[in-house]
């Protein structure tokens, strides 16, 4: 098949199967699109569109967005994870407004210049948005064309990326870029799955090199195995006699940056003499509550949670130059909080209010 024949035949099925009511389809200005292809990084659809629902309802616009406190985004991307693609979606808004007037500049080579916008994210936005033919390379893409063209090796390696990249560009036809990029994209996602690909359904199949070998599973080829390493932390969930807990916010940068947590003890440190020479303040009726496991995309973290109350409002000491606040778990504000600390606060106000604490 020759690559105008595999993108008719793409566009072929995409009009009779592909998705066309995803909220970002609808109105699909430069924004929009923006929004959605980086929640949809290393995000599954489902999980996106309710996320990206209440986000676009609070941040209609590139203005909004810009104007709000990072926090404030944080908070509403809480639970998606991998948060700095929050953090750089936030600060490429500023720039979207201060230097091109609150649009995004619909050219290839200036969207890539803006905080967290990568070759192929700028080239979906332009493509979804506005029909210029550009290849894109996703999760997706890089399934499907591996299979169909049976390509070896790990696609994360520079070598096989730069040949996906040459396959990817040659097939993007000049007309219909928006339909076609969406149809290779919902291709990978329904039918050329990573498990047990439908290959009955696929419109390609009659020339997919892995399945004439019976090997679609073996494309493409997995990442290199390795074992993550585990670091172990204590959540010291510190309460006062109003029933509030304290809270701190991480720095902008790393784990979890930008969003509000528990103070941390190491796990080789008495908890109350942390606390005395580290925040300043004491703690009494000390209470670990059971482990348990938070895994990120490179190490898996072991969380121990520490609940203790002060005698008295203190105001302990803030580290790092950071800034502390006082939280009340049964008035949740607009803060961006990391999904343990969202699960654990649950827990603590539960406890609490069953005067377990």
């Amino acid at each position: 098949m020759d690559n105008a024949s595999l993108s008719r035949r793409l566009l072929r099925w995409f009009r009779r199967h592909g998705r066309k009511d995803l909220p970002w389809q609808h109105n699909p200005t430069p924004y929009r699109v923006w929004i959605s292809e980086v929640m949809l990084q290393q995000t599954q659809v489902a999980t996106v569109i309710p996320y990206y629902t209440r986000f676009m309802e609070r941040f209609p616009h590139v203005t909004a967005l810009a104007s709000a406190t990072l926090d404030e985004v944080l908070h509403h991307w809480a639970g998606l994870g991998y948060y700095a693609r929050a953090r750089h979606m936030h600060r490429a808004a500023q720039v979207i407004l201060a230097q091109y007037g609150g649009e995004l500049p619909v050219d290839l080579a200036a969207l890539q210049t803006l905080p967290g916008i990568g070759r192929s994210t700028a080239a979906a936005i332009l493509a979804l948005s506005g029909g210029q033919a550009h290849a894109i390379l996703d999760g997706n893409v890089k399934r499907v064309l591996c299979r169909y063209h049976a390509v070896e090796g790990w696609p994360g390696r520079p070598e096989v990326e730069r040949r996906l990249w040459t396959l990817a560009q040659a097939h993007t036809p000049r007309r219909h870029a928006a339909d076609y990029t969406q149809a290779i994209m919902d291709l990978g996602a329904t039918v050329c799955t990573r498990a047990k690909p439908r290959c009955d359904l696929c419109p390609l199949n009659r020339e997919c090199t892995a399945r004439l070998r019976h090997a679609q599973e073996s494309f493409p080829a997995p990442r290199p195995g390795k074992v993550l390493p585990v670091r172990s932390t204590r959540f010291l969930m510190l309460c006062n006699p109003r029933g509030e807990v304290l809270l701190v916010q991480r720095p902008p940068a790393g784990l979890w940056g930008g969003l509000w947590g528990f103070p941390e003890c190491p796990v080789d440190e008495a908890a109350a003499r942390w606390c005395q020479s580290t925040l300043r303040c004491a703690v009494y009726g000390i209470e670990e509550w059971s482990a348990f496991r938070h895994t990120f995309s490179h190490f898996h973290l072991d969380i121990t949670p520490v609940y203790a109350r002060l005698d008295g409002v203190q105001q302990p000491r803030v580290m790092e130059g950071g800034q502390c606040v006082w939280y009340n778990p049964y008035m949740p504000d607009a803060r961006g909080l990391a999904s343990p600390v969202k699960r654990l606060l649950t827990q603590l106000s539960r406890t609490l209010r069953e005067g377990r604490g």
